[in-house]
């Protein structure tokens, strides 16, 4: 049985520390990140000259892993809370892999993992490294820029 993976939530912010919120739709551009996003305009907290800011075009996060880190912590933190860009219903990286992958008009790649780190669990007072350990997400680069909009289907590029 193949399993669709399916664009639940785009979640962006201008500056880094103020509360993210929900959009329906967002241009994803190439080299800069999701327009209307603080990595977008280089005001992310890990905007720092000695980090790699190639990993900080986009977030992803599987949407099962909400309510995974909510069992763990015994909390009811939101998907703005965890503070990932694209929420994904089904996600498998195994199967994307080092494939480009397409959400709408965009065109993605995975890069790496995004593990939970100190400042989110400060932020949100609460153990979120123990809540997302190895469901943390993953952090993507844009390949190809383009419209992407909720409801949207992730579409692996053969």
């Amino acid at each position: 049985m193949q399993t669709t993976m399916t664009l639940h939530a785009i979640i962006i912010g201008k500056q880094a520390k103020e509360p993210l919120h929900y959009v329906d739709s967002v241009q994803a551009v190439k080299g800069k990140g999701l327009e209307g996003d603080r990595y977008f305009y280089a005001r992310g907290t890990f905007n720092k000259p000695q980090l790699d800011q190639s990993v900080r075009e986009v977030s992803i996060l599987p949407y099962e892993s909400l309510a995974e880190c909510n069992k763990r912590l015994g909390t009811a933190l939101d998907f703005v809370d965890l503070r990932r860009n694209l929420v994904i219903k089904g996600f498998d990286a195994v199967k994307i892999g080092d494939k480009i992958f397409r959400i709408g008009d965009a065109e993605f790649r995975i890069v790496r993992t995004c593990p939970p780190c100190r400042y989110l669990s400060k932020l949100l007072d609460a153990d979120v490294m123990k809540g997302l350990k190895y469901i943390g997400g993953y952090r993507a680069v844009i390949v190809k820029s383009g419209m992407i909009q909720c409801g949207d289907e992730v579409i692996l590029e053969e």
